[in-house]
């Protein structure tokens, strides 16, 4: 979509390597396709990937016991996947990546070199490079309070209606999430951002 507002490569350095076709697509928009996106990507997957039905597997990626992986999902070289983790709805994770035990992640990106330390949930997000989110931090994809769950994202101090119910966050790389942490509904947080710990973002504060 040549008019998305969010300008994927400015937060995501490997974006344009990894998924040159949806630069110019809008993260939210990339999260409610994601189905699509991995179940094409999947036929095209070389040798080194255990794919059973749409779950595809690098034969380096590491897995505890007791995770479920339900397809369609991606897990990329080098990954370590902790006991317990939940993966659903289309998941995408990128070289390097880690999550710990107990980590639920629902219709997301994750790219290289990234971290979900434990008991995480984290849905309908772009996460970067690099990006570290300590135990217990949560992004939020739905307004369970609000009458109007429509998600605004906030642009150059500008509301933009990602006309979606359902959108968490675009995190920028090298970005570091403190425990307990709790990111609301259409956050967008540029590069090397810090969130403390226990701390509330809530970017679009209009109810």
């Amino acid at each position: 979509m040549n008019d998305n507002p969010v300008s994927l490569p400015h937060y995501l350095r490997d974006f344009t390597r990894l998924f040159p076709d949806f630069v110019h697509t809008s993260p939210w928009e990339l999260c409610s396709t994601i189905q699509a996106v991995l179940t094409e990507r999947i036929k095209h997957l070389s040798s080194d990937y255990h794919i059973h039905d749409d779950v595809a597997i690098h034969k380096s990626a590491r897995i505890e016991d007791h995770v479920v992986l339900k397809g369609p999902l991606i897990v990329s070289e080098g990954c370590f996947l902790g006991a317990h983790a939940y993966l659903r709805g289309g998941v995408y994770l990128g070289e390097r990546v880690s999550i710990g035990p107990g980590c639920e992640i629902k219709s997301s990106y994750v790219l290289p070199g990234s971290a979900l330390a434990h008991f995480n949930f984290l849905g309908d997000s772009v996460v970067g490079s690099g990006v570290n989110l300590e135990a217990g931090s949560i992004v939020c994809n739905h307004f369970n309070e609000r009458a109007d769950k429509k998600i605004f994202v906030i642009v150059n101090g500008k509301k933009v209606d990602t006309g979606s119910i359902k959108f968490g966050a675009l995190i920028g790389d090298d970005t570091r999430i403190g425990a307990n942490a709790v990111l609301s509904p259409g956050t967008l947080l540029e590069p090397k951002s810090i969130v403390k710990r226990l701390e509330l973002v809530e970017q679009d504060k209009n109810a």
